[in-house]
């Protein structure tokens, strides 16, 4: 054989394999509480396409995304979950606590990339260094930042003495959320009261009006329980509502302290990328958010009658007008 066939031939064997991944498909799975049409879905959405993009994994090319959405149901995510394992999907992003344990319910071999609440109080990982098992990505520290919104009502609002706390009866975080709203009230001097869990949208409404009722002067709700309804039924019912999950503020809810949603969905599609590239979740450390966003509605504090103080506008990173 001569020198120059020998060369093409061992060029085209070496090109071989990148032929082979340029033609092999993925899919990846979004497990999602929120709605599919909401302002966090959807900017997750545009968050992880980008990332994706950028490592070379195109929709309609080499990539399909397979969004399901409980549209705020919670006892629909394990249908969902189903759904998305028996597809087969190279890997399964779950969105918020919930969605990560319907995930880890259906599934212990398919990869699964969380961006939810306290990871190993909510039992989805063993430690944050070592995750283990099939499943890694973002932990937030859900139960302290319902807490510090006990503490920004407070400063907001210091007449407030009794502060309700509607809670999602059926995440396993729940409980860590109102140890921490209730040992916040304990410092700022607030009676947490009344507490109350709800188990589906159709609950909200009469909770509410259960709170007002009760005399609560301003309610801190669950971030898992969801944005637009809850936020539409706290102003229905002239509450000030607030809680760690920043699309409630956006919605017409009085105000959220969460992470940044920018630098957690960034996080999360970047986890992505390397299980498609052969990285295995139990070799993925879970990474925590350092940056935190106040959002507050001062729309939203001028219909209920709030005068919310100077001092803390200036602390808010966002105040919608």
């Amino acid at each position: 054989m001569r020198r120059r066939e020998l060369l093409t031939l061992l060029g085209s064997a070496a090109a071989w394999p990148l032929a082979a991944r340029a033609q092999q498909k993925y899919r990846v799975g979004v497990l999602a509480l929120e709605g599919a049409d909401s302002a966090y879905v959807a900017s997750f959405r545009s968050v992880l396409r980008e990332e994706l993009r950028k490592s070379d994994y195109a929709e309609g090319q080499n990539l399909e995304l397979d969004f399901k959405s409980a549209e705020g149901r919670t006892d629909q995510l394990p249908r969902l979950a189903s759904e998305l394992a028996a597809a087969k999907v190279n890997v399964i992003i779950a969105l918020l606590t919930p969605s990560a344990h319907a995930a880890q319910q259906v599934t212990r071999d398919i990869p699964i990339v969380f961006n939810a609440g306290d990871a190993v109080r909510s039992g989805l990982v063993a430690s944050l260094a070592r995750p283990g098992g099939n499943m890694t990505g973002v932990s937030v520290i859900t139960s302290e930042l319902h807490g510090k919104c006990v503490e920004l009502f407070h400063d907001m609002l210091p007449s407030a003495l009794r502060i309700g706390a509607l809670i999602n009866a059926v995440d396993i975080s729940s409980k860590a959320i109102l140890d921490q709203i209730q040992q916040a009230g304990q410092i700022a001097g607030v009676e947490i009261a009344p507490v109350i869990p709800v188990g589906s949208p159709s609950d909200v409404d009469a909770a509410f009006a259960t709170m007002k009722q009760q005399g609560a002067d301003a309610v801190v709700v669950q971030g898992s329980l969801g944005a637009k309804l809850l936020a539409e039924l706290a102003l229905k019912h002239r509450l000030a509502a607030a809680t760690a999950f920043r699309p409630f503020a956006e919605a017409g809810g009085l105000m959220s302290y969460s992470v940044s949603f920018a630098e957690a969905f960034r996080t999360t599609a970047l986890f992505v990328v390397k299980i498609l590239k052969g990285a295995k979740p139990a070799d993925l450390p879970v990474e925590q958010p350092t940056t935190f966003d106040l959002v507050i509605n001062l729309k939203t504090a001028k219909v209920l009658g709030i005068a919310v103080p100077p001092t803390l506008l200036a602390r808010a990173d966002e105040v919608i007008e």
